[in-house]
């Protein structure tokens, strides 16, 4: 079994909340890192890892990010490939989008995502922040 990753929330970083265990992967807050991909790449191959020993896994991913650059964007799009992929190969994977309902620009990322990736169960949640 593979060991569960967790990264506090930092003012520019998400928390990472990955219950490889319980096959629950949780991302929240905002996400500007000086270096994406320094940031992103052990987080993205540890996922990768996990999801080469996943076969007719369900695994739940909740996504809750009020922001993020551009190139957050690029790699978090690498991640949901991946994810994309292993639910290609049999996996079961619902990713679930919390988003503030009044937020467009968040919604319409979540409808690239459904579009980009379908084999994926993409639900869209919108949050009210009120």
């Amino acid at each position: 079994m593979m060991e569960n990753l967790f990264i506090a929330a930092t003012p520019s970083t998400p928390e990472v909340d990955f219950r490889f265990d319980q096959h629950m992967l949780a991302m929240k807050g905002e996400s500007y890192p000086e270096n994406a991909t320094a940031f992103y790449g052990p987080i993205l191959e540890r996922v990768r890892q996990y999801l080469s020993s996943c076969s007719q896994t369900p695994i739940q991913i909740n996504v809750s990010l009020a922001y993020f650059n551009s190139s957050s964007t690029k790699l978090l799009f690498s991640m949901f490939d991946a994810f994309n992929q292993a639910a290609a190969a049999g996996n079961k994977i619902t990713l679930n989008w919390f988003h503030d309902a009044d937020d467009e620009t968040l919604f319409e990322f979540g409808q690239e995502i459904h579009e980009d990736f379908p084999v994926l169960n993409f639900v869209d949640i919108p949050v009210n922040t009120d």
